[in-house]
């Protein structure tokens, strides 16, 4: 954000708090509060760049979240729309992609804080020890975590979900790569970490990288979830199954804006509409033994 931008949004935020704070207590009696669900990318003070945040804003952040929010999983989250009734302001955390320097600061902060969190890994990228294609497009070609770090985060209860295998977007492929990056990871951690991984976040996650096709693959392979990335509430009595997530900024007064809500956002939201992805439905689908062996090979 540049400077300007900066101090008139500032401007903004604190010339509108008295009329948010009272919009607030009208929801919270009528329990149309919504949930928010922030994502973050990489935490760390050494090559920045625009996915990556300081450690000094995130912990700036995060006491600020703990103080003025529920800080939920994305279980209790789902649940708290499904109800169609939710009373607290509410936000869960989650991250994208999966940076090996977020086992510096991020994680063991929201541990220490018993903060729960969702962590979004690409497969290939983890498991093969490559860098992400908009790193190595950055010329910086950053380290993902291992294997070893997302057992070890697992092991201590954090929730490892799938971001596809090669972080491609799938908006236009073809639906046997849908099946194969959607599917294919889920198939991969669950191998790799021994236990059920529930909740799938759409790479970019624009409305332009969704369709109606790649949920319905995500909901018959067993996914509780699906995470967008383009902005936007959750509301009581929305579809719990599509979590529409804020991206984490680092200016801060840009996630406060979003969090206490901002009418202007309300107005002429972008949505993604999915369909019918249920109708339907076909039985879970299976890997063959081509698509399982892909995630060694691509």
């Amino acid at each position: 954000m540049n400077p300007l931008k900066d101090i008139l949004l500032n401007v903004y935020y604190v010339s509108t708090l008295g009329k948010r704070r009272r919009a607030a207590a009208d929801r919270a009696l009528r329990g149309t509060e919504p949930v928010s669900v922030l994502f973050y990318h990489r935490v760390a003070d050494n090559t920045p760049n625009a996915w990556t945040m300081p450690t000094a804003t995130f912990a700036k952040q995060v006491r600020w979240l703990k103080e003025h929010f529920d800080v939920v999983d994305l279980t209790e989250a789902q649940r708290r729309i499904a109800s169609g009734r939710n009373e607290r302001p509410t936000v869960a955390i989650t991250f994208d992609d999966g940076y090996a320097e977020n086992m510096q600061f991020a994680v063991p902060l929201l541990l220490k804080e018993k903060l729960p969190f969702t962590y979004f890994v690409s497969t290939n990228h983890v498991f093969g020890n490559r860098p992400f294609p908009h790193d190595e497009a950055a010329g910086e070609p950053l380290a993902p975590n291992t294997l070893s770090q997302l057992r070890e985060m697992a092991a201590a209860g954090v929730e490892i979900g799938a971001h596809n295998r090669n972080h491609i977007h799938l908006g236009v492929v073809p639906v046997d790569v849908m099946e194969e990056e959607i599917v294919g990871s889920k198939h991969d951690l669950e191998q790799a970490l021994e236990r059920e991984v529930r909740y799938f976040a759409f790479p970019y996650g624009q409305p332009a990288d969704l369709s109606t096709a790649a949920f319905q693959i995500a909901y018959q392979a067993g996914y509780h979830g699906v995470c967008s990335a383009y902005g936007g509430y959750n509301f009581p009595g929305d579809d719990p199954f599509h979590l529409r997530r804020i991206h984490a900024d680092c200016e801060t007064i840009r996630v406060k804006n979003w969090l206490t809500v901002d009418p202007r956002k309300l107005r002429n939201p972008i949505q993604f509409d999915p369909g019918d992805f249920r109708r339907e439905a076909a039985p879970p689908v299976l890997l063959d033994a081509k698509m399982l062996s892909s995630a060694a090979t691509r």
